[in-house]
């Protein structure tokens, strides 16, 4: 899934609501919003909150409300009884900071049919901790926190082993990132709210696309509000489930070299080498077609698309991705396109059977 934040204490409802519509019209599907710093007036601010989670619920949105246990204090909420989260609209409970285990097992037990959802940052055995206690696991998923200050945001080594222990277990996963024209959330500084510090700054379609292709993450969150139209409309055009790498085509390339690329899913084989990710039952649909020796090159980089050639007998058609660079002594492979600098990282994501797909970067 991806989704948006909405700030009803520090955004009028009618914008919350509009950007609610825009997102949800481009198929973003999840909401999440913080109760952690409340006005004065509370009964005032909650009356926001309602309105504008109820309008996202209509629009099939799932939304989450960030909670802690200073705030079930703070509402006189316990968490035998969560029924005053559902009538302000929330699907999810994400809890911020934990109790001790036993609260969020019980939680889960919840009649209202909430969904608990732990913090995935904080690597501290919190988990094994509640699911010690025998809670409903289907009633848990995890959401990794954002980071306004900068230089704070998670490494991404610590990432990704933290998100692997939720993935490993079944669990859902989301993290956040961070839209570079929006400046609203729910603390008053921030410098941009992502999940990682790596993705601070940098187009907000390059932070989803690295979510998306660690296979990891379930659901993607923008952070803060408003991202922009443009921002909006390029995060939908990933594909959420699937691994994909931004390329571009050499002069050279044929139409149908660029359509046995585009235009097929292609999968990683079983049998794995350290030399290139091999993409070979498309070979099967294209033996038939002619594809002649068309740009080989003597030496072969990261991050190079090659296609076999007619003279490749068995091998026509099959599609490789370069892994290592390595001297190429015969002319069988095309090199018919290049993944953009920025995505070579990627490359060592795909394992055994992975699939993939390709965009190219001038058409997107």
């Amino acid at each position: 899934m991806k989704g948006i934040s909405v700030y009803p204490n520090k955004s009028s409802v009618a914008d919350c609501i509009n950007y609610i519509d825009k997102a949800a019209d481009l198929g973003f599907s999840r909401l999440f919003t913080s109760l952690l710093e409340l006005t004065e007036d509370q009964s005032k601010t909650l009356n926001k909150f309602k309105t504008v989670l109820t309008h996202a619920r209509a629009r099939k949105m799932w939304v989450s409300l960030d909670v802690n246990p200073a705030l079930f204090a703070s509402l006189h909420v316990s968490y035998n009884d969560l029924s005053f989260f559902k009538e302000l609209g929330a699907d999810i409970v994400r809890l911020d900071s934990s109790f001790d285990g036993l609260p969020e097992s019980v939680m889960t037990y919840n009649p209202e049919g909430l969904t608990i959802e732990v913090n995935i940052s904080n690597d501290t055995k919190n988990l094994e901790n509640i699911l010690s206690y025998s809670p409903i696991k289907d009633k848990i998923i995890g959401c990794h926190n954002f980071y306004p200050q900068r230089y704070t945001g998670l490494d991404t080594e610590y990432f990704l082993n933290t998100t692997k222990k939720y993935h490993d277990l079944g669990l859902r996963t989301a993290a956040f990132i961070s839209s570079n024209s929006g400046k609203i959330g729910p603390h008053p500084y921030n410098a941009g709210l992502p999940t990682l510090e790596i993705h601070r700054g940098i187009p907000i379609e390059k932070q989803a696309q690295y979510l998306i292709n660690t296979q990891l993450i379930d659901d993607i969150l923008i952070g803060n509000a408003f991202a922009s139209d443009e921002e909006l409309q390029k995060v939908a055009k990933l594909s959420s489930n699937i691994p994909q790498f931004f390329i571009d085509f050499v002069p050279t390339a044929t139409e149908l070299e660029r359509e046995i690329v585009l235009k097929n899913l292609h999968f990683n084989r079983g049998d794995i080498n350290s030399y290139a990710i091999r993409s070979t039952f498309v070979k099967l649909k294209y033996n038939k077609q002619n594809i002649p020796v068309n740009n080989p090159v003597a030496t072969l980089k990261r991050g190079m698309i090659t296609i076999g050639n007619n003279d490749f007998k068995q091998y026509k058609g099959e599609l490789n991705i370069v892994k290592q660079n390595m001297d190429n002594h015969d002319h069988l492979k095309n090199v018919v396109a290049q993944i953009v600098p920025s995505d070579l990282q990627y490359i060592d994501f795909i394992k055994p059977w992975d699939k993939f797909k390709f965009i190219e970067l001038a058409s997107y």
